[in-house]
C-alpha cells in the first residue's frame, strides 16, 4: 500500500463502481477516480468519504461514445474539471496510480515508476473477474482498446 493509507482501497471501490457502470453500458469495465486528502477546513469535503475528497470519477467510454480518447482516467480528469497544478500534485493518478489488477493486461507501470510515479497494484479479485468476463464476451472490443489486431502475430 502507498503511504496514503486507506485512500487506495477507498478509491478502488469508487473505480470498481465506475467499471461496473461501464460494463452495464456495454463498454470496457475500467473505472477511475481522482482523489485528494480532504483538508479539515474544506467545506466541500464529505465526511462520509473517510477524509478524502473525490474531485472526479469516470469510466472507459470509448465504445459508448465512439471516442478515441475516453479511457477511464481521461473521463475522470474531464469530470474533475480544470484544477490548479497544486491540486493535481496531491491527487491520485498524478503522483501515484492505484491499479485494481494487472493480470489481464500489463500497462505502462515500469514507465510510470521510471518517471517517479508511485504505482500500487491491489490485485483485486473483483477487478480480475469483471475484466476476464468482458474479454471473454467481447474480445474484439478488448483487442481494439489495447491496440491489438485480431489474428496478427506479435514479434
Amino acid at each position: 500500500m502507498s503511504g496514503w493509507g486507506t485512500i487506495d482501497p477507498f478509491g478502488l471501490r469508487i473505480a470498481i463502481s465506475q467499471a461496473r457502470k461501464s460494463y452495464e453500458e456495454g463498454g470496457i469495465p475500467i473505472g477511475s477516480v481522482l482523489l485528494i486528502p480532504a483538508s479539515s477546513g474544506d467545506p466541500k469535503a464529505d465526511p462520509r468519504q473517510l477524509g478524502y475528497k473525490v474531485l472526479g470519477q469516470g469510466h472507459n467510454e470509448r465504445i459508448q461514445k465512439s471516442s478515441a480518447i475516453l479511457h477511464g482516467e481521461i473521463s475522470a480528469l474531464e469530470n474533475a474539471g480544470r484544477l490548479k497544478a497544486e491540486v493535481y500534485r496531491k491527487a491520485t493518478i498524478i503522483p501515484w496510480v492505484v491499479i485494481g489488477e494487472n493480470t489481464t493486461f500489463m500497462g505502462g507501470e515500469d514507465l510510470l515508476r521510471q518517471n517517479g510515479v508511485e504505482v500500487v497494484v491491489i490485485d483485486d479479485a473483483e477487478c480480475k473477474e469483471l475484466m476476464q468476463k468482458f474479454i471473454k464476451e467481447k474480445p474484439e472490443e478488448w483487442n481494439e482498446d489495447i491496440g491489438e489486431i485480431a489474428g496478427a502475430e506479435t514479434k
